[in-house]
């Protein structure tokens, strides 16, 4: 079982355009609400490819009321800790070109007692778990040291941890030891304070990363693929030209597809491949839409797996 969790999730706004430009009008094509959050898409690809998940997510007010009828199709089991505030609505905005903007509410703040109910909900969980996702940033006012102890409240148990955050939670996160960090170009640029442009720079991002504690970091790099840097050392995961629609979610994705490989006896090359293969899948379909199992496998022999030198 791989467990996921959102602490922070979200009704999601969708709203195709024709085009997005500025300082002129656009026309809206369709519009869409789901249910948002990194976790709970990481179980929606796992789902899809025929793995075991079960996500834990907060819910309060009338907008969590509909993220709760929003998942009850969605084919894994959910657990749901109560909170007292409205849970946040955001907004993705994707024309037909593929362009994409993404606007986040910062969500509600959460009181200690109701940290402790998802620290409790988790421990429970972890139970026959076989992996811990820790996804998404933290509402305000949370510790950042949040995630830091449930990190290790997973390595007692002995459940492997991927971690998949920003900021200070990213910060104080890395040093708990996840069994794996994920970040993305940006997220990294902000956890090592320097912009990062070229291959050497996120080699070098990377290995600094791991250095700061995690066993494995996974730079996620959008259409450039992704570096991988485990203790056998440095890969590049490069996959191959596909036309973009919207690239919101594939980091999504491409974190769920390793797990799920990983989780499937693959190596951490192996499982890095289908976790490209995944986002650049995912990055093809209109929407926050996931690519199926099938859709991935199509673009998995075409993902290119380097040594690092």
């Amino acid at each position: 079982m791989i467990v996921t969790l959102t602490i922070n999730p979200a009704i999601d706004h969708n709203v195709m355009a024709d085009r997005l430009v500025f300082e002129d009008r656009a026309y809206i094509l369709s519009t869409a609400d789901t249910a948002g959050g990194r976790g709970i898409n990481a179980s929606c690809v796992i789902q899809s490819f025929g793995g075991q998940t079960l996500a834990i997510v907060t819910s309060g007010g009338q907008s969590g009321k509909l993220l709760q009828k929003y998942m009850c199709g969605c084919g894994f089991p959910v657990e749901v800790v109560s909170i007292a505030n409205e849970i946040r609505t955001n907004l993705t905005i994707t024309d037909r070109q593929g362009l994409t903007v993404k606007l986040n509410h910062p969500g509600p703040p959460l009181s200690q007692i109701e940290l402790d109910r998802v620290e409790a909900a988790v421990e429970r969980k972890l139970e026959g778990a076989s992996w811990l996702m820790i996804c998404g940033s933290v509402p305000p006012g949370v510790p950042p040291g949040f995630y830091s102890k449930l990190v290790r409240m997973a390595h007692k148990h002995g459940v492997k941890s991927l971690l998949d955050t920003d900021g200070e939670a990213l910060i104080e996160g890395v040093e708990s030891g996840p069994t794996v960090v994920a970040p993305n170009q940006q997220e990294a640029e902000r956890l090592l304070n320097t912009a990062l442009i070229t291959r050497s720079h996120f080699l070098d991002a990377a290995a600094r990363i791991r250095q700061m504690g995690p066993q494995s970091v996974i730079l996620s790099l959008g259409s450039r693929g992704a570096i991988g840097v485990s203790e056998r050392g440095a890969i590049e995961v490069v996959p191959p030209r596909v036309d973009a629609v919207c690239p919101i979610g594939a980091g999504d994705a491409l974190a769920a597809a390793f797990v799920w490989a990983m989780d499937n006896n693959s190596d951490f090359a192996d499982a890095l491949r289908w976790g490209v293969a995944a986002g650049s899948a995912s990055a093809r379909l209109p929407g926050v839409t996931f690519a199926s199992l099938a859709q991935t496998r199509e673009i998995y022999p075409r993902v290119e797996v380097r040594e690092a030198k």
